[in-house]
């Protein structure tokens, strides 16, 4: 099997025949790793995504993408388009391009909020460490103590817990705009379920709203009866025997009516 990168050719080959062969036939065909194929075609031709996905390469697409790749590292990247992903399917793709930056915003407050974290746990390792450093120079023989070295520990020391007060101070504010932020956008959950519980639609409102648009009417009624055909067409075919790798033959739905003499 093939490994590196796709040579044009491959890419090429993948890209013609991506609407009519499967990722694993174009594999076998290429002599590649399926997974190969399936991040090309996802990666480059946005095949086979799933919603989180499409809304992750959804935003590589944008301008501002570049921007981000300057501002976090590769890790943060990937952690931001997992928020942007979650948050966006969660509006239903119901985002203008206002409400846009106020998601960026968002998701970049909570990674600062991370990395304040991050810094106060070293911060709080090197205190320990310092502390572990001292208390060894402490239990010498008092001919033999460095107060030098003790002294400087202390120093440091608290030098790491005045950082470490100034990033507690800014983790709270960076809290607190984004517990802002997510306000603005109604996007906590008391402020879905007051939204729910203002709805003005009810029931009698919704039937009324069909019986006014036939066409509305006509087409959820196709719908419905394409879902029937198919759950009959499929209960059918369950319903049929079948043999299983054991050798045994028996109906994988088994019901009163689909029972077979």
């Amino acid at each position: 099997m093939k490994r590196g990168r796709l040579s044009n050719e491959e890419a090429r080959y993948i890209t013609e025949n991506a609407d009519t062969m499967l990722a694993e036939q174009i594999a076998t065909t290429l002599d590649r790793d399926p997974s190969t194929i399936t991040n090309f075609l996802k990666k480059n031709l946005k095949k086979g995504l799933s919603e989180f996905e499409q809304a992750a390469y959804e935003l590589e697409d944008r301008p501002y993408w570049v921007e981000l790749q300057q501002q976090f590292t590769k890790s943060e990247l990937e952690l931001f388009k997992y928020h942007w992903s979650r948050i966006i399917n969660q509006f239903k793709d119901d985002v203008f391009p206002t409400e846009e930056l106020q998601v960026v915003d968002v998701i970049k407050l909570e990674l600062l909020m991370n990395r304040c974290l991050k810094q106060n746990k070293e911060n709080i390792d090197q205190i320990n460490a310092f502390n572990a450093l001292i208390q060894v120079e402490r239990q010498t023989d008092t001919e033999h103590q460095d107060t030098d070295v003790i002294f400087n520990l202390e120093r440091q020391i608290a030098s790491l817990r005045a950082a470490q007060e100034s990033m507690n101070r800014d983790y709270r504010d960076l809290q607190t705009k984004k517990s802002s932020m997510l306000k603005e956008m109604k996007g906590t959950r008391e402020q879905r379920i007051k939204r729910l519980e203002d709805s003005k639609q009810t029931f009698t409102g919704w039937l009324a709203h069909l019986m006014q648009n036939p066409t509305i009417t006509q087409q959820y009624g196709a719908e419905m009866e394409k879902m029937r055909l198919a759950m009959e067409k499929e209960k059918e075919q369950l319903s049929a025997f079948h043999k299983y790798e054991d050798g045994q033959v028996d109906q994988p739905f088994l019901t009163p009516e689909t029972v077979k003499d």
